[in-house]
């Protein structure tokens, strides 16, 4: 007869997989960049591990017990779309801490976690994989005559690395609409770059877009 689990070993158990998860969330909040966060995947998180292991204690060793869990969980239908496959895998991580605190392989979830998150921060804080190269689009409209083009190629060296010409259109009458791709000296350029250009004159329109870096070209 299989051995049943007493209070204490199912509140160490559920509590260290919440903390652990908890701590999985929090990474994930932290190492988040781009514009599609969400506060309810972050909190789900945390929950997804107390779940894992509440399912992991309540089947044990007993076969018909994860039978009938697969069984529950094929009717169950979910309709959240996770978009980002780096999501996907803190999902997983939360999910195999709760798992191996519900099996009681309390050194695997605490070693693993801690492997997960040291990994996790490290990727994010070498930017790991990037391929951006530039950090922002400029526009802006000046006559056709050229007259402040002088000024203006001066200006984008002394505040940039590389600038690329992606486009002139007409704007209407004599002005002309020009689009760059810009790689910044530094994050502080930006600021001193736009008022650079706004005080020259002849420069109308100016708009610098800067590139989202949770999002690769």
């Amino acid at each position: 007869m299989e051995p049943r689990i007493g209070w204490e070993l199912a509140v160490a158990s559920l509590s260290l997989a919440f903390a652990l998860s908890l701590v999985v969330g929090w990474t994930y909040s932290f190492t988040h960049a781009g514009l599609s966060y969400v506060r309810t995947f972050t909190q789900s998180l945390p929950l997804a591990g107390l779940v894992s292991a509440m399912i992991m204690l309540a089947i044990g060793d007993d076969v018909a017990r994860g039978l009938g869990v697969v069984g529950a969980l094929t009717i169950v239908r979910f309709r959240t779309t996770v978009k980002d496959s780096r999501d996907l895998m803190y999902v997983f991580a939360a999910l195999a801490s709760g798992v191996a605190c519900g099996v009681r392989s309390y050194a695997i979830a605490i070693v693993g976690t801690t492997m997960f998150v040291v990994a996790a921060v490290a990727l994010w804080r070498t930017d790991f994989g990037s391929h951006r190269q530039f950090d922002a689009v400029l526009r802006l409209r000046f006559g056709a005559d050229g007259t402040a083009q002088e000024a203006f190629a001066a200006i984008l060296r002394r505040h940039c690395r590389h600038s690329v010409l992606l486009n002139i259109h007409q704007a209407g009458g004599h002005l002309q609409e020009h689009t760059y791709q810009l790689e910044l000296l530094d994050a502080q350029a930006k600021t001193s770059l736009v008022s650079a250009l706004e005080a020259l004159p002849g420069l109308t329109g100016v708009t610098l877009l800067m590139q989202d870096t949770g999002i690769e070209p």
